[in-house]
């Protein structure tokens, strides 16, 4: 099951139990809304390729007493209106919930215009924006659920790729914190996002060499779990970052604030994609490779 299935059938049983759940979409989700659009037809809405028309309808719904969850490709649901999600989200504080799909580089042939390499890092500079990024299909029903018990906006990235269950046993998933997948010593995986495949991978490739690394997801960007990252320097842990978002203002950025601020030396790296756009074309793992993914450090020795 890829994530937009976990997430439509959520949204379903959201909506089944709580009446203030209304779906917006900008023309986007062929394929994906359709049972809801059936079951819910009053709470439902197709805008239209309108996008900051559409950002701007939802927070006044939010406003009306609605829990709005406003649906599209992730470049076009934050990035083409993000004056109306600075104004009419995180400025008005609206319970607005806007749902990116196509994490990184998964729309890969369509090229840069559909990338989504900057979004954590444009969202998480927004007061008051809550930043979720799960990795698997654990982690988004987890996050989405959680929404209906927060009237804070919301940024989820979702993927549209099949996501793996990476967790040995279901996971108590906790906004804020992250989550140990493997416990480990002496060096330590972070991931966000569509970045947890990345992880395993990497993880898989280090016990091969005998190695023990931790794998730990941070699944929730904003509010940040400060005390992992802090947890970790103690313990004198190799701390890289893997994330598929632009290097700078991401996973990354966020654990290099919290170090700094800490005052204690830890060996760090991050992994993610350089400062450029890319004039390239192909699939995601193109990409990843491309960038040196999979090579801790790789480009940044």
């Amino acid at each position: 099951m890829n994530m937009r299935a976990t997430f439509i059938n959520t949204m379903l049983d959201m909506a089944e139990k709580d009446e203030r759940v209304f779906l917006v979409t900008a023309d986007m989700g062929f394929g994906v809304l359709e049972p809801y659009a059936k079951k819910f037809p009053n709470r439902f809405l197709n805008s239209g390729i309108t996008e900051q028309a559409t950002v701007s309808m939802c927070g006044g719904l939010a406003l009306s007493g609605y829990k709005v969850y406003c649906y599209s490709i992730t470049p076009f649901v934050m990035m083409r209106c993000y004056e109306q999600v600075r104004l009419d989200a995180a400025y008005m504080n609206t319970d607005l919930k806007l749902i990116g799909v196509g994490a990184g580089f998964e729309y890969g042939v369509a090229g840069a215009t559909h990338h989504a390499i900057e979004d954590i890092s444009l969202m998480r500079s927004l007061p008051n924006m809550q930043v979720f990024c799960p990795g698997d299909n654990y982690e988004a029903e987890a996050l989405l659920r959680e929404t209906l018990m927060n009237d804070k906006p919301t940024y989820i990235r979702i993927g549209r790729n099949k996501e793996e269950f990476y967790y040995d046993d279901k996971p108590n998933i906790v906004m804020g914190k992250a989550s140990v997948v493997e416990k480990g010593s002496r060096k330590a995986i972070l991931t966000t996002s569509n970045a947890l495949s990345i992880g395993k991978r990497i993880v898989n490739d280090l016990k091969a060499k005998g190695e023990c690394p931790y794998l730990i997801s941070f699944h929730t960007i904003k509010p940040f779990d400060v005390d992992m990252v802090k947890k970790l320097v103690d313990e004198g842990v190799e701390i890289y970052t893997v994330e598929e978002n632009n290097i700078i203002g991401g996973l990354g950025s966020a654990v290099a604030e919290v170090i700094a601020e800490y005052g204690k030396a830890s060996k760090f790296k991050r992994i993610g994609i350089p400062d450029e756009f890319t004039h390239k074309i192909g699939n995601q793992e193109f990409h990843r490779e491309r960038y040196g993914f999979y090579q801790l450090g790789a480009q940044f020795k």
